[in-house]
């Protein structure tokens, strides 16, 4: 088969030498897939992103081959005039590619970060210290509110007192139950 009948790339590639024709096509088909992967990921009806793999055998998939060669083939036109040795340049060509699949995985992790539920469970405030917001009054009479941090972030939660006494605002507390699913349940804090 005649080369100049298969189109305007392979005229565009006969003037380079075969390692350079080699990262110019993984180049242009790494991101050709790359492009498609992308668009389908945002237009396909998906309810997950990737995920960090658990096991080695995970790291060969077809999203890490494909920006695997996005790095080894662009990184190789972009270093091939400057680099004299062929056998460095293929180096440093993978080795911008295991980069490449690097920042991957990198960012998809971060994007599950995001994901995660941060909703605030009142669980999750047992045995944690507070600071009384508005006075507590004594055990059974009323609410008071306290200052807690979960999971990062500062809540103002109701809170009664397990004491016989009330919890002046600023007392530092320790929350022990959860009452009424709605509740806090604290004592004061022995300093």
């Amino acid at each position: 088969m005649n080369v100049t009948k298969m189109g305007p790339l392979m005229n565009f590639l006969d003037h380079f030498e075969p390692l350079l024709q080699t990262f110019w096509v993984v180049a242009l088909v790494a991101t050709l897939v790359f492009v498609i992967q992308t668009l389908l990921t945002f237009f396909a009806d998906t309810d997950s992103f990737d995920s960090i793999p658990d096991s080695p055998l995970e790291m060969f998939s077809l999203r890490n081959l494909i920006n695997f060669f996005l790095g080894f083939g662009w990184s190789g036109i972009l270093f091939y005039a400057k680099i004299d040795s062929e056998i460095l340049l293929v180096l440093l060509s993978c080795a911008i590619g295991l980069i490449f699949v690097a920042i991957y995985f990198w960012i998809i992790f971060q994007i599950q970060k995001l994901a995660q539920d941060n909703s605030t469970k009142l669980e999750d405030a047992i045995n944690k210290t507070a600071e009384v917001y508005l006075k507590i009054p004594e055990r059974k009479t009323g609410k008071g509110k306290i200052l807690l941090s979960i999971k990062g972030s500062l809540k103002e939660l109701d809170a009664i007192t397990a004491d016989k006494y009330p919890l002046h605002t600023g007392s530092l507390v320790k929350v022990i139950s959860v009452e009424n699913d709605d509740t806090l349940v604290v004592e004061k804090l022995a300093l």
